[in-house]
């Protein structure tokens, strides 16, 4: 769920219908007039361009938006009887680390957009005139049997950021794409050792790897799920490592232990030897940025290599800077067999994902034995290619990764202060990518009911945060969370701002869950 609000007087644009003006030239309307008789004057260039404009500011128009999108567009997970009485929100510009809608309106971008735009939009410009470049020079050519300067200078250059051993990149055009083809890698790869019957896979409950179908049945999500199935890939789903709700939370080495030997114990049970891969993220997206205890990474290590599992690291979220390193993995101390990554790469400019492999891995394909089994069209094009090598200069140039970290601890202390309010019951995450977890009770941890999150981030908390200015995610996918983003450019000022928007909103729904105004459970 995504929620806003506005911070100062929104800056006014104007969304009025452009009208042509009265000119004296033949073929142009003046207001109230009727079409002219068309003559060579309408074809020169200056008089095309303008009636282009006139007819893309006509469609800008606020009520022509609203009624062409509920007519023509269908959305990603979007419920539309919410918006029965209301406008759904429609961004029409950025600046900075905000954005402004149809109406003029100004909002931080506490998500990122969707944990993507991780400069904001303040270099629109210089990515764009890398972007008029490579299209000057090459528009297209794919990555089947030929290549292009491009993607080859990008799979060296992410290379470079991954941790040892990790020397070769697979493109794809999305995170899902990218999970779909760690998983065909995985089973081609165990293929060619003679190990065909390694056909399933473990993953982690709550967990969110994609939607297309073979990504979805990595995803821990039961919602996501159950539309779809039965799923292509036989998968077990674990614990994720929740401490705040589990019984040996508090005691981090009892933790781990309990969260390894759960997995132990779900490898018993499948057989070891028909297992693929293990798939996680770093820090857990779904269910509030779940961060792993001390050893968890290292314990997953070497629970696949003593029974020949593949181990991947999902980070189309974590890649490129989002916890503070190029790689979240390498925060962890852990060399996976694979990285999968989108996202971050082009900063939200264009789509690109991609696989990072490990050489171990990816030796049958790279020297010949054999050949990957699998391609995407769009898979390293060249214009989202040469994006992110200008969005990967950018982040070192400007320094941005250094700046997440300086920041951590920063809007750590800042969200610690807020385990104050009666609401919060836990605080979590990592360099720009936290959580803030609501309860019903703070000292026995009592969760509120379906009905009752519903309300308070649905009825409560969404217009508080919108009317404040503040895009950020409420989610009760698990526990209800405020799930807080914000581009990894983001000044300590604007985050202070950020966070002051979400205690005010927390005080005032504590306030009114005081007054009993919440439903009835």
């Amino acid at each position: 769920m995504t929620a806003t609000h506005t911070t100062g007087t929104p800056s006014a644009i104007d969304t009025r219908p452009a009208t042509p003006e009265s000119t004296s030239g033949s073929g142009h309307l003046t207001p109230g007039s009727a079409p002219q008789t068309a003559t060579s004057a309408d074809h020169r260039p200056g008089v095309r361009d303008a009636r282009r404009h006139l007819a893309s500011e006509a469609r800008r128009d606020p009520s022509r938006m609203q009624r062409d999108l509920r007519d023509h567009l269908l959305l990603n997970f979007t419920d539309m009887s919410r918006f029965d009485q209301s406008d759904l929100p429609v961004f029409v510009r950025g600046e900075g680390c905000h954005v402004i809608d149809a109406h003029g309106r100004r909002f931080i971008d506490g998500l990122s957009g969707l944990f993507c735009t991780n400069l904001g939009h303040s270099y629109g410009a210089e990515v764009g005139d890398a972007a008029a470049r490579q299209l000057s020079e090459l528009v297209f050519t794919p990555t089947w049997t030929v290549a292009h300067p491009a993607a080859i200078e990008l799979a060296e250059r992410i290379a470079s950021y991954a941790p040892d051993g990790m020397e070769h990149v697979f493109f794809t055009s999305s995170g899902s794409e990218a999970v779909e083809s760690a998983w065909k890698l995985a089973r081609q790869w165990h293929t060619q050792r003679g190990e065909p019957q390694r056909r399933k896979a473990i993953s982690r409950r709550y967990a969110y790897h994609g939607t297309s179908l073979g990504a979805l049945s990595f995803t821990g999500y039961a919602a996501a799920r159950a539309p779809f199935e039965p799923l292509a890939v036989p998968t077990h789903h674990v614990s994720p490592t929740y401490a705040y709700r589990h019984p040996l939370g508090d005691d981090e080495a009892a933790f781990c232990a309990a969260l390894l030997a759960e997995i132990e114990e779900a490898i018993e049970f499948e057989g070891a030897d028909t297992i693929a891969m293990l798939i996680a993220e770093p820090v857990q997206n779904s269910g509030g940025s779940y961060m792993p205890p001390a050893g968890y990474w290292a314990g997953l290590r070497d629970i696949c290599d003593r029974h020949g599992i593949l181990l991947v690291a999902d980070e189309v979220i974590t890649g490129f800077g989002r916890v503070g390193h190029w790689f979240a993995s390498e925060r962890f101390g852990v060399v996976p067999d694979m990285i999968t990554f989108a996202k971050g790469v082009t900063a939200g400019h264009a789509p690109l994902g991609g696989v990072v492999v490990h050489g171990r891995v990816a030796e049958p394909f790279a020297s010949g034995r054999t050949s990957f089994a699998h391609g995407l069209t769009w898979g390293g094009h060249p214009l989202s290619a040469a994006i992110a090598l200008t969005v990967l200069d950018i982040i070192e140039r400007e320094d941005v990764i250094a700046h997440v970290r300086h920041n951590e601890p920063l809007i750590r202390g800042r969200l610690e202060a807020m385990r104050d309010l009666p609401l919060v019951g836990d605080v979590r995450g990592a360099g720009h990518f936290w959580a803030l977890e609501l309860v019903k009770d703070k000292e026995s941890k009592l969760a509120f009911t379906a009905g009752e999150a519903d309300w308070l981030l649905r009825d409560v908390l969404s217009s508080q945060m919108w009317d404040a200015g503040l895009l950020c995610r409420l989610d009760d996918r698990a526990e209800p969370v405020i799930q807080l983003s914000p581009p990894l450019v983001a000044d300590i000022a604007l985050i202070d701002e950020m966070l002051t928007i979400v205690a005010d909103a927390l005080t005032h729904v504590s306030a009114l869950v005081d007054q009993d105004r919440r439903p009835a459970a």
